[in-house]
């Protein structure tokens, strides 16, 4: 089972989901203008740093995000062919603090506290008869799955490599394809146990979405 919370009692736990998103969102929004590197290369460090309060777990999430590199190398590619070098690693700096701290806020969240900070961003649809809970767990969903995606990657990647002693790269590609409708059948067999978007309330929003 591949659970995206880590328990805890540090201070990112007990900071409110609300209070956590909107500095997320605040965050990424002045990291998009900054274009020097230093300030980038700081941020990333800090990033990086709040992973030490989840001690050894902290390391071993972090890991997981190996497998962004040779995106983050492409990305970095591109800039310095289309622009300069300067230009492709501050892209790359910038991409990866913000999945750090995208990533944090996932495992040191409940999915339902998490849903229950995005509610009030979409009650406005219930005037006109729509339901909030389905768009607000639609983004906690989004948010869950880019890192438990990159964990089931980077699984794929040390499977390949131990039966072949090669990197997976493009060969990896149709597995994860695979791997991921699974966990969407999982998680859509699990909301409709629960009654939907809807059904979920109290302890059972404490669903943890897992891999088999």
């Amino acid at each position: 089972m591949l659970s995206l919370f880590v328990p805890g009692t540090s201070f990112a736990h007990r900071t409110p989901a609300g209070v956590k998103m909107i500095l997320l969102a605040a965050v990424s929004a002045l990291l998009m203008p900054v274009g020097n590197a230093f300030i980038l290369a700081a941020a990333l460090a800090g990033a990086a740093s709040l992973y030490a309060v989840l001690g050894r777990e902290g390391w071993r999430q972090m890991r997981l995000l190996r497998p962004l590199l040779p995106m983050l190398l492409l990305i970095a590619g591109l800039h310095g062919l289309m622009g300069t070098p300067m230009e492709g690693l501050t892209v790359v700096l910038r991409l990866l603090t913000m999945v750090l701290l995208a990533n944090f806020v996932t495992l040191t969240t409940r999915m339902d506290d998490m849903m229950a900070a995005l509610l009030p961003l979409f009650r406005p649809l219930a005037l006109v008869g729509l339901s909030p809970r389905r768009p607000a767990l639609a983004v906690s969903l989004v948010l869950r799955f880019i890192p438990l995606l990159l964990a089931v990657y980077g699984a794929l990647g040390e499977a390949y490599r131990a039966r072949t002693g090669r990197a997976g790269s493009w060969r990896l590609i149709a597995p994860l394809a695979i791997q991921a409708l699974k966990l969407s059948d999982h998680v859509a067999e699990a909301l409709i146990a629960r009654g939907g978007a809807d059904g979920l309330s109290g302890t059972h929003g404490r669903t943890r979405v897992t891999r088999r």
